[in-house]
């Protein structure tokens, strides 16, 4: 017989310590608002989403659960709770039942918007499997000196090219980076220096800007699409938000250059052998592949398709990507198979994605939203009040509830559905619902400020260039720098070209 075990077990980190407390906390503040009194106004099946609301916040904002996971729990949760509450659309006040309960929790998978993701998704793949993002950083590099604000300048650039044609933050950051971290390797510059820093965190705040400008660079867009499409009827085109958000992207990019440049000034004025050593990655790779050529024709022809909608022809953009994802993994006419697709596809990106519309939903549906809504209308005294100071006060909040999600998707699927129905509850004459729930959706990408505010974030901060002060530090500046535009454009552009106030 042995003797007993006297191993104890492993201390809890920290991180995991948050994360099991998150969890508890989750389900105390779901179980308090499930059970307490109903208050006045409001149903029953709102008093149950506000509890799932706030589970999902807490869970989200302390990662108790991997997203995926989450995304599973929060749609579970909604069959079982909705299932025993009254539908306000049924005679008698019947309860829903597991059925219309269930159909409630999947609506989210019916939006077009899920499609584009998922279809965004595969081009992230094919971008990945043959190279062609890694060729284009490197060509656009290869044209800039080797001074390093020069080559600060060459890595903006990348990522605002990319931006275009890779619908995916976390894939341009991800192609971008070891990049970066090669050059600074060949450049034989110390991996903990100022240079390797700004380097780093400029790379990932420009994919951040540049989600604002572009309505296909990042899902959290997706998100405010579907909401605007399911609760108006009408979308926004990809031309017309590039027209609304890429003059704002474009002044922040300056700035941001400023703002790296001299808060973390680099410690050299020329990288010796920079151009040398840009030239050996571009050789290693070798002539353009027949895949790669195919490829960029397809993503050119398909930005062609998104620039041009509702002007020479009338197909969507979800439509438009789902039809050039088929051309990609068409045998002989694509670049890649269903196999290769796969390899690291983020299908938990999709299920989140498509669960928080649910979510979104559903508080629109219970009256949830609306409610809560009018609490907010009533507390900061938003019933009278100019469209600039409702813009302002709500992308105050929004900054500041960012600094918990590490999301902005998961940001995007909580709180759009309560802008649009702040929106709704205001009696500001000619306000434009849909056009400032997309404003405000531009200021839900403002994870400026902390690594773990943006996957892409966590991919910078992962390579050990810099010390999260460093990022915290730049990313205020770089916060109250897009606020500062933010009131400028309120002031200006935005009013002039009618996207706050509808014309008398």
């Amino acid at each position: 017989m042995t003797a007993p075990s006297t191993a104890t077990a492993p201390p809890i980190s920290g991180s995991n310590l948050v994360k099991r407390l998150g969890l508890l906390v989750a389900l105390a503040i779901l179980l308090a608002l499930v059970l307490m009194p109903t208050p006045k106004g409001l149903p029953y099946a709102g008093q149950v989403m506000l509890g799932i609301l706030a589970f999902a916040v807490v869970v989200w904002m302390t990662e108790a659960l991997d997203y995926a996971v989450s995304a599973v729990v929060i749609g579970a949760l909604m069959v079982f709770l909705l299932a025993y509450a009254p539908d306000a659309a049924k005679p008698l006040g019947a309860d829903m039942g597991t059925s219309a309960a269930l159909g409630l929790a999947l609506s989210g998978f019916s939006n077009s918007a899920v499609a584009l993701v998922a279809a965004a998704c595969f081009i992230a793949a094919a971008m990945t499997a043959t190279g062609l993002d890694r060729r284009i950083a490197l060509s656009v590099l290869s044209k800039v000196d080797a001074r390093p604000n020069s080559i600060v300048i060459g890595a903006m650039a990348v990522g605002f090219l990319l931006s275009f044609i890779v619908p995916s933050t976390t894939a341009r950051v991800a192609c971008l980076v070891p990049i970066m971290m090669g050059f600074i390797l060949a450049f034989k510059v110390d991996k903990h220096s100022r240079f390797a820093g700004l380097l780093v965190i400029t790379a990932a705040q420009t994919a951040s800007v540049w989600n604002i400008g572009i309505k296909t660079a990042a899902a959290q867009n997706m998100v405010a699409i579907g909401f605007i499409e399911k609760q108006f009827g009408v979308g926004i085109t990809w031309l017309e938000w590039f027209i609304a958000g890429a003059p704002f992207s474009a002044l922040l990019s300056v700035a941001v250059y400023f703002i790296m440049t001299r808060m973390m000034k680099p410690e050299m004025a020329q990288i010796q052998g920079g151009k040398a050593a840009i030239a050996e990655q571009r050789a290693a790779m070798g002539p353009m592949s027949v895949r790669e050529f195919k490829l960029l024709a397809i993503v050119l022809v398909l930005l062609g398709f998104w620039a041009t909608e509702k002007l020479l022809h009338d197909f969507d953009t979800a439509s438009t990507t789902l039809a050039a994802v088929g051309l990609m993994l068409l045998p002989r006419l694509g670049v890649m198979d269903w196999k290769e697709s796969q390899r690291g596809f983020p299908w938990g990106t999709v299920v989140l994605f498509a669960i928080g519309i649910s979510l979104g939903a559903a508080l629109l549906r219970t009256q949830a939203a609306g409610w809560l809504a009018n609490l907010i209308v009533q507390n900061l005294g938003l019933a009278q009040a100019s469209a600039l100071t409702i813009l302002m006060l709500l992308s105050l909040f929004l900054v500041v509830i960012h600094l918990g999600f590490a999301s902005a998707t998961a940001l995007a699927s909580a709180m759009i559905p309560i802008v649009i129905s702040v929106l709704a509850a205001v009696q500001t004459p000619g306000i434009n619902m849909i056009g400032m729930t997309m404003l405000l959706q531009f200021v839900v990408s403002f994870g400026f400020i902390l690594p773990v505010n943006a996957p892409q974030n966590m991919i910078a901060y992962s390579t050990d260039t810099f010390d999260a002060r460093d990022f915290i530090r730049t990313g205020l500046v770089i916060t109250a720098a897009g606020m500062a535009l933010l009131l400028v454009f309120a002031l200006t552009y935005w009013p002039w070209m009618g996207y706050m106030t509808k014309a008398g």
